[in-house]
């Protein structure tokens, strides 16, 4: 879903989740930072201390301090700190013997490696459902604005659908094939799915919870509220009669069940009515299934329009009160509502389809049909009801969740649309970035003049979007001198100026390639659609390589200028989508540097045609050179860590579970090398833990904007190597799609990353905190209750001073 705070984010995509059952909170230690000459403030690198019994009871019999080179931490209180909210664990304590510890290491050097310690890695599917619990505390928090708030919950279970039509239904698939393996947390496949069931039912009741009990108060309190039919006066009961009978009533499709009609097919996560009649003739009582149609809207609007005194009505109530239209003749016993959850991950063999957009269209038919994976239905339901659903759709008695009405609080979006600005966050408008707005004026400014001065490193949504990608390809489309474009397309909005942009390029007689991935999930078929349209209009459309997903963010643009061709481009951590541009946080660099020019070249070549030993320059890309290059980078921070010179890793991205980048992390930490990384959902480490990960501290940041840019950056003995692009560090980004980090060279864009990371993971900014026992413990509060930094708030606040004022 494209909103703030969770990305389909399989990405699930798409900030937190509910919290039963938690244990007390870990604290997290603070450790004094060094200020160095460019005003950044790392951690100094040092010895590690020496491995403790086992990664669980190592966090218990830390000793208090651990030597550094140059400064010793402090130890951790004991106590949780002022505003920190209970932990949320991850993965379940450790069990087994622990082994004998080892005598202290010399010279920061631990005498353990990473294999040593068996349950180094937290489990991914409890972390990613720890990601939505910290959303759901975000719809939790009073502090922030009520519709936002709304927005939150709304987003949460947005994003539990997700991870139940993917990462629960490919978990089950692959159980029932014999397919699955020990996960790399040691947890058992079923294990891991009778897990993700306690929490997944634990957080789903959490979210109901927060909404009545929270929330739907608050709304109500400020004259915006969710009734029920009987709260209606006379007058609005009569317009939703109306609406009924002219909107609801032809749509609807009543299904009995009896011999002579089997048990209807229900639709993954449509809404529906189980209905209980009785025969007055013959007293008998039947079962049918009314279907809630998608295309009517959640919650009807009902009274004045008023925004400050706004109500609405579950569709389905009103669908329940004319129920004896629907049955005429019969007389309506009972009616509950349910929901049914289904596999709807796509699965092609490319090897084997001759055409891919065509083999990909009959998945997505047969996607429809998938298993069910999760039974939803109220909490009051008839428990002979409950057994027939049960039985019918073949669900287990674990995957069936009983939560209060209304189900499906997706639909809490339209509360959330609600144009009353008290209770949003205050208006936002990106500004267009300083580099390419030198001037004050009304005229468009050329992007190429621009680009041709200095490389431009945009940070949206604080830079716009508009004024700075699109118009860069705006202007490549009208622009005589240019000679052809080359560009990649994963996920893109419904009325695209950047497929029109190309378009009219290649309208306009232009060489245009799209490279357009065609397998973004649950964006299939508009990307069919558009790969249909770019081909009417002449366009060069291809899908990449078989086998593998095309995510990289790249854009090469070729010109004519009076000294020769030129080539400018463009490459990011974000889809070239300009609506969720402006609620995601993303990086890209506009550059006509040879070397980058000469590498998408290459690259795009590569996924065009046949070039598999392609090298590289400024890129790292992914499957070939991503994780090795990766880990290369960190094997040279040991190394310059063990000579004495300045060492430190700081990595920002969406997800950290790599097996083999996690224990070259380890490594590292065990070596003395400060690792710092900033996750925003699901991550595997282990931090703090000693003799392991005390050198590595982990922080997310969730809030108004979905923090999606990818940035790694390596100290190198004081010439920092720093990389931004598409790639998380999970299998699927390094071995199953094409990726592509660049590097960045300009000063200046180094210094603005550093203050950015230096800032984001500074004890006074606002965020989550991993502990070694795979607990989150949220920090938004100082010890004395003042609120800490909101670091998009602060950014909104400080870039637009930043603007130049030059003009020439």
């Amino acid at each position: 879903m494209s909103t703030p705070a969770a990305e389909s984010s399989s990405d699930p995509t798409p900030p937190g989740g509910p919290e039963d059952a938690r244990a007390a909170a870990p604290t997290a230690a603070r450790r004094p930072r060094r200020t160095t000459a460019g005003g950044s403030t790392p951690r100094a690198a040092g010895p590690a201390k020496a491995p403790a019994k086992a990664v669980a009871k190592a966090v218990a019999k830390a000793p208090a301090t651990t030597q550094t080179t140059t400064a010793a931490r402090a130890p951790r209180p004991a106590a949780r700190p002022a505003g920190s909210t209970p932990p949320v664990s991850v993965l379940p304590a450790p069990a087994g013997p622990a082994p004998t510890a080892a005598p202290m290491p010399a010279q920061g050097a631990s005498s353990t490696t990473p294999a040593d310690h068996p349950d180094r890695f937290l489990d991914r599917e409890l972390s990613w459902l720890a990601f939505n619990e910290r959303v759901l505390e975000l719809a939790q928090d009073e502090s922030l604005p009520l519709l936002e708030r709304a927005r939150f919950l709304a987003i949460f279970a947005s994003n539990l659908d997700e991870f139940f039509m993917v990462r629960v239904a490919g978990l089950k698939r692959r159980i029932a094939t014999g397919l699955a393996v020990t996960a790399a947390s040691g947890l058992e496949p079923r294990e891991v799915l009778d897990a993700i069931s306690r929490r997944a039912h634990e957080l789903q009741a959490r979210h109901a919870g927060v909404y009545r009990d929270a929330v739907a108060p608050e709304l109500s309190g400020r004259g915006i509220a969710l009734v029920h039919w009987g709260a209606l006066s006379e007058e609005e009961q009569d317009t939703l009669h109306t609406f009924f009978r002219e909107q609801v009533f032809p749509v609807l499709t009543p299904l009995a069940v009896d011999p002579a009609h089997p048990f209807p097919y229900i639709s993954g996560l449509s809404l529906n009515l189980a209905v209980i009649l009785r025969n007055p003739v013959t007293d008998k009582e039947h079962f049918a299934r009314v279907k809630v149609p998608p295309l009517l809207p959640r919650f009807i609007a009902v009274g004045s329009d008023d925004l400050h005194h706004a109500r609405f009505v579950p569709i389905e109530d009103v669908i329940a009160v004319h129920l004896d239209q629907l049955f005429p003749g019969m007389e309506v016993r009972q009616h509950h509502t349910f929901r049914v959850t289904r596999n709807e991950d796509v699965e092609v063999e490319e090897d084997d389809a001759e055409n891919l957009l065509q083999a990909l269209e009959k998945e997505l038919l047969r996607r429809r049909f998938g298993p069910p994976v999760r039974l939803e239905i109220v909490e009051d339901v008839d428990p002979h009801v409950r057994e027939l659903l049960v039985r019918e759709l073949g669900v287990s008695a674990a995957e069936v969740y009983e939560v209060p009405e209304p189900l499906d609080l997706r639909g809490l979006n339209v509360v959330a649309d609600l144009d009353v600005p008290e209770l949003h966050y205050p208006k936002f408008v990106p500004k267009t970035h300083r580099h390419l707005n030198e001037v004050e004026t009304a005229k468009p400014s050329d992007v190429f003049a621009a680009i041709r001065e200095r490389d431009v490193l945009l940070h949206h949504p604080y830079d716009s979007f508009s004024t700075s990608v699109q118009a860069f390809l705006e202007q490549a489309a009208a622009d005589p001198r240019v000679l052809a474009i080359k560009q990649t397309l994963y996920r893109t909005s419904g009325d695209s100026p950047i497929v029109d942009a190309l378009i009219d390029a290649a309208e306009a007689g232009k060489q245009v390639l799209a490279l357009v991935e065609i397998k973004a999930r649950f964006d299939e078929q508009a990307n069919i659609s558009w790969a249909r349209k770019l081909e009417q209009a002449g366009v060069h459309v291809v899908y990449g390589i078989v086998g593998l997903k095309t995510h990289g963010k790249l854009s090469l643009v070729v010109r004519q200028e009076s000294e020769g061709l030129r080539r400018y481009c463009h490459v990011g951590t974000g889809n070239y989508n300009p609506k969720t541009a402006r609620l995601y946080e993303d990086l890209g660099l506009l550059t006509c540097d040879p070397q980058v020019g000469e590498d998408l070249t290459r690259l795009f070549n590569q996924l065009s045609g046949y070039a598999p030993k392609t090298a590289y320059r400024r890129l790292l890309v992914a499957p070939r050179s991503l994780r090795s290059g990766l880990v290369d980078r960190i094997e040279r921070e040991i190394a310059h860590a063990r000579a004495g010179r300045p060492a430190r890793i700081r990595f920002k991205m969406n997800s950290i579970v790599d097996e083999v980048l996690i224990d070259a992390l380890y490594r590292a930490s065990g070596a003395g090398v400060p690792v710092d990384v900033l996750v925003r959902g699901i991550c595997s480490i282990r931090p703090g833990v000693p003799g392991l990960s005390e050198n590595i501290r982990v922080r997310s940041i969730l809030g108004r904007f979905l923090e999606h840019s990818r940035v790694f950056w390596f100290e190198n003995g004081g010439e920092p190597v720093v990389y931004i692009g598409s790639a998380d560090m999970m299998h699927r980004n390094l071995d199953r799609r094409v990726e592509a980090l660049v590097r960045l060279k300009d000063p200046g864009h180094l210094a603005e990353l550093d203050e950015l990371l230096s800032l984001s993971v500074d004890d006074g900014t606002a965020s989550w905190h991993l502990g070694a026992d795979g607990m989150w413990v949220r920090h938004a509060q100082g010890p004395d209750g003042e609120r800490l930094l909101d670091i998009q708030s602060h950014i909104i606040a400080t870039r637009p001073r930043r603007r130049s004022t030059r003009r020439r």
